[in-house]
């Protein structure tokens, strides 16, 4: 079966490669000549563990191939994946202009029967909105149908998620487009993948329902995180025993920054929005936007307070750019808040993340930030070092060596990586995130 997948950015690109490796043959489209230049030089635009090798097997096995050449692959192709970028607009609703200019494409294009597949997050209604305007505006008497099957990758994890996902959800009228895509997907029936078959719009709700309990989940243990610091709880231990009862789950209780990254703060936006449009306000989700907000501006206190108040002329260290480990997205990451703030208030800031100094320059060029080449040359001169993202190499950084090169001994550890009492007996200043932290031995 050929398949095209339009958009080739971090779910495009995942789910072309993953659709190929189930033996499909993929034409992944994109209007960014640039973008199809570096994928055909063999380059990944973007940093995901697993991605560039799924990618070069498929390419070499001629079924993945690239193209900005929209007409000829949807002529050949029996399902079209809608892949495009939907990001928050100034209202917070999604910005669906990508979509809309697809739509109205492939009004122009489609010469045959074709299934149309939509990746992309997207508002519930919006399904029936693309074929409505396919219909409307297609130049041939042909039929098409609409499938919605939200993506669920988690950044990252994006290629096992998407080669092992816990589901596949699939909303449509049509049995016979169902029953299409269903094919294509079908290596992960010999795996036992659960399939949820919905309507579109339950489909398309699912998807944003998934998206804002998990951020739920963590804005709920960042708040219980600082009524700990201030009753002198321990939130980790509160944490791992909430975890163990099996109705809550370990998963998403970790304290930290805030969230960020292409889908949590884009979805609750969008979520809270589509309530009030509907005038279904679910308070829930409106609630954890804004501590999510309050606790990256949090963070950049308890930074401010390790130096008494005043971080002007002072060097920051930080380690960790990226929203989380194992991805170079810097989108609504907690990072961005923190070094705003920090320069806003004076401070010289110099920053190290093991992927992501590329898309940071784009934001905050070398003019303003010194950008190091591994976490000891971060911290020399340092007046405060801060952990910002959990990569695993600054889990076991020689802490001596860290204070051998600082000027001050400060460490804002804000996910929580290491022991307390073990940092503050090499003598470190230390604070983190919901944990008690008492005085050295």
């Amino acid at each position: 079966m050929h398949i095209t997948v339009v958009g080739t950015g971090y779910v495009g690109l995942v789910a072309g490669a993953g659709l190929a490796d189930f033996g499909m043959h993929v034409i992944c489209v994109d209007k960014i000549q640039e973008k199809i230049d570096i994928l055909n030089s063999g380059e990944i635009p973007f940093y995901e563990p697993g991605l560039k090798e799924l990618v070069d097997r498929n390419v070499a096995n001629k079924r993945l191939s690239f193209s900005t050449d929209l007409r000829s692959a949807v002529e050949q192709s029996l399902a079209i994946f809608i892949a495009v970028g939907t990001p928050s607009d100034e209202k917070g609703r999604a910005d669906l202009s990508a979509v809309e200019e697809l739509a109205h494409d492939l009004a122009q294009i489609v010469n045959d029967y074709k299934v149309i597949v939509t990746k992309s997050t997207v508002p519930v209604g919006t399904n029936r909105w693309i074929k409505s305007i396919i219909d409307k505006e297609k130049k041939n008497p042909v039929e098409i149908d609409i499938v919605s099957n939200p993506e669920f990758l988690r950044e990252g994890s994006a290629v096992e998620d998407f080669m092992r996902p816990n589901r596949v959800v699939l909303g449509s009228d049509s049995q016979r487009a169902l029953a299409i895509v269903k094919d294509i997907y079908r290596p992960l029936y010999l795996i036992e993948t659960p399939f949820v078959i919905t309507g579109l719009e339950t489909a398309e709700m699912i998807k944003y329902a998934s998206n804002a309990f998990l951020a739920t989940k963590i804005s709920f243990i960042n708040e219980i995180a600082n009524l700990c610091e201030a009753v002198g709880a321990d939130v980790h231990q509160v944490a791992k025993a909430m975890g163990l009862d099996r109705r809550i789950g370990p998963k998403f209780l970790h304290p930290g920054p805030g969230f960020g990254g292409s889908c949590f703060p884009k979805d609750t936006l969008a979520l809270a929005q589509l309530g009030r449009d509907y005038e279904s306000p679910i308070r829930i989700v409106e609630t954890v936007i804004e501590v999510n907000n309050a606790q990256k501006e949090r963070m950049v206190e308890k930074i401010v307070n390790l130096l008494d108040g005043n971080v002007k002329d002072k060097t920051i260290a930080l380690l960790g750019l990226s929203f989380k480990p194992n991805t170079s997205d810097i989108r609504e990451a907690p990072s961005i808040t923190i070094v705003k703030r920090l320069l806003d208030r004076g401070a010289k800031i110099r920053a190290y993340d093991p992927v992501a100094i590329d898309e940071f320059k784009k934001l905050f060029p070398e003019t303003l930030i010194t950008y190091c080449e591994d976490a000891y040359s971060t911290a020399e001169g340092a007046d405060v070092v801060v952990i910002v993202t959990e990569w695993n190499e600054f889990r076991n950084l020689d802490l001596k060596r860290i204070k051998d090169v600082v000027k001050k001994p400060n460490l804002a550890d804000l996910r929580n990586v290491y022991d307390p009492i073990k940092v503050k007996n090499l003598g470190f200043k230390y604070t983190c995130v919901g944990r008690i932290v008492k005085e050295p031995h």
